[in-house]
Parts: structure tokens; sequence; C-alpha cells
């Protein structure tokens, strides 16, 4: 068995093309639920997450950049997402690598996802928005971020208005989103993004998440008048982009078929056997009745075959020069 790498911000970084990472502090919080996130702020834990900010190698002080934050899924900061992030600096476009996990002193989410709320998932991304926006090195209407499977998720609802309303005040937040096949579990009633545009990349093969969730989630966003695409690869699987062979995750534990939780205006779960907002409910209470349901499943696998990460990396790119460069 190979030993963990050391956290990320213990790590010494530097691109092939020169970009040199540097450490971020980003003060954040860890809401019990969507409903303290959005109604009891006050009462969040706070927490201070980090992560390595990556600027372009011909970057100058003379024009402020766009940029890129990019959130890990489940198994925590992976090659791939600091391959995107080398890619992105390529482009002449910054990068920030968030590691939400390591200062909550988590290791990965892989075999359960309630060691921390879905809800602080989101608002770390909007924490990570504040701090840079402020920047001057930083054109705050250019920043994007992009999520892997849970941060898919966590991206889709900082789009979210109700929620970066209540996060980051009326009006602000990121100018385009890239969900990696994100988990749409939870959704808001009123799933409006405002002008944030969103994209999704995601195999039709996934076994983690649901891409006809993922259809629905979007298909309800474009009803509120807001930009969202969805590209599906044929055959791909979780992670499609990760660059390593097909792998089976043994103690993944997945409700793929679960049904949706959503979310009042005021952030409260709605249970899927009820009709009434209730804000005690947390993940781990929908987790619980997905399981007695008989949705829950061990296993699933991710990797890549042939050109899927060629393939995504290219469509990467291009949504990312269309949206933050035009």
């Amino acid at each position: 068995m190979t030993a963990p790498l050391p956290r990320l911000r213990e790590r010494t970084i530097t691109f092939a093309n020169g970009s040199i990472g540097r450490n971020l502090d980003i003060p954040s919080a860890t809401p019990a639920n969507y409903f303290e996130a959005i109604s009891r702020s006050a009462q969040m834990a706070r927490v201070t997450v980090d992560g390595k900010l990556f600027l372009p190698p011909a970057a100058t002080d003379s024009k402020p950049l766009p940029l890129v934050i990019v959130v890990p899924g489940s198994l925590g900061v992976a090659a791939s997402h600091l391959a995107h992030a080398e890619t992105l600096t390529g482009i002449g476009i910054a990068a920030f690598v968030l590691d939400p996990f390591s200062a909550r002193g988590v290791g990965s989410t892989v075999a359960n996802q309630t060691q921390y709320s879905f809800a602080a998932s989101a608002y770390d991304v909007l924490a990570a928005w504040k701090v840079l926006s402020a920047r001057p090195q930083f054109d705050a209407a250019r920043i994007g971020a992009q999520g892997h499977s849970r941060g898919g998720s966590a991206v889709l609802t900082a789009a979210c208005r109700r929620f970066a309303d209540a996060a980051i005040g009326p009006g602000n937040g990121l100018k385009a989103v890239l969900a990696a096949y994100p988990w749409s579990g939870h959704q808001f009633l009123n799933p409006a993004v405002g002008d944030t545009e969103i994209r999704v990349l995601m195999g039709d093969r996934d076994e983690w998440c649901s891409p006809m969730q993922v259809q629905g989630h979007l298909q309800a966003i474009r009803l509120t008048g807001g930009t969202a695409s969805l590209r599906l690869f044929g055959g791909a699987a979780h992670s499609f982009d990760r660059g390593s062979p097909l792998a089976r995750i043994a103690d993944a534990a997945i409700s793929p078929g679960a049904l949706t939780a959503y979310i009042a205006d005021d952030g409260a779960f709605i249970h899927p056997l009820q009709s009434a907002p209730d804000p005690r409910l947390k993940d781990r209470d929908l987790m619980v009745y997905g399981l007695k349901s008989g949705y829950g499943i061990k296993g699933a696998t991710l990797g890549t075959r042939g050109e899927e990460a060629r393939l995504f990396r290219v469509d990467m790119i291009a949504y990312w020069q269309r949206t933050l460069q035009p």
C-alpha cells in the first residue's frame, strides 16, 4: 500500500510551464445544512481551509487575470486536478486548487459522504471566490469554478442564487461553472443561477451519480431562464478525465437511484416522503432514508478509457476560453 500524500499546503508544486503553487488560506465555515448556511449563518462553525494558487507564467500586474477555482471530489486533490490547473495556466488563466478536506481532518468521503455537509462544500467555493475576487490581480467579473464529483455538486450549488446571495451578497458570484460528473441529489426548488453559465461533462455509464438526475437539474435551471448545457460521453464512467485505467473502488458508498431531496428558499430540506420543509433535516437523515429504502450500493467504477481524458480537456479549454477570455 502506498503512503498517502502530505496535505496539499505541505507540498512544493511547480508546473512544467514554470508556474509555482503558492498557499492561500480561505476563511470559510462548516454549516450543518443549507438552512444554517442561508437562515442561521451566525451559528455556523468557522474553519479556515486552504489551497494552492497558480498564476500563468507570463502573468503581469498590468492586467487583471481570469481565474478558475478547481474543486476536487470525494478522494481529495488528485494529480488530474493539478493537471487541469496546469492546463489553465498554460492558456493564460489563473487556477486556485482548493483543498476542502485537510483542514477538517478528512482524508476521503468515498465511504461516508456525511462527514461534513454538502452545504459546507458549496460554502467553501464561495468563500474562495470572496478572497480571490478581492485581490487586484484578478478580474472579479471573470472568476469561474470547476468541480469534480462532490466538487461538481459544490459548484452547482455555489451558482444557485438562493445560496450565493446569502453567502456573498445579492448578484455576486461566479461568471461560469463547469461541473464534471456531479451529484444532483440536492436541488433547490428555485434553482435559478442568474447570469452564471453552467456546463456539465458526464459519462452516460456513470455508476456514482445519476445522469438522468443531472438532466432534470439542468432543465430546471433552464426553465428559470438560466444557461445550462450537458455533454454526455458515450460509455464513459465516473472520473473519466482522471487519466488512469478503470478501477473498482470497493468501499464506495453510493446511491445513484435515490430520490432527489429538494431545498426550500430558506435552505430547509424537504424529505421525499413529506411535503413541508424541515430545518432540522441534515444530509445524514436523507442518507439513512435512502439506505433504508434500498437505494444504497457498495462499490463503483472510475477511470479513463481511450481518448476520454483528452476529449474532456479539449472541451474544458474551449469552455473556459469562451466564458472567461472572450
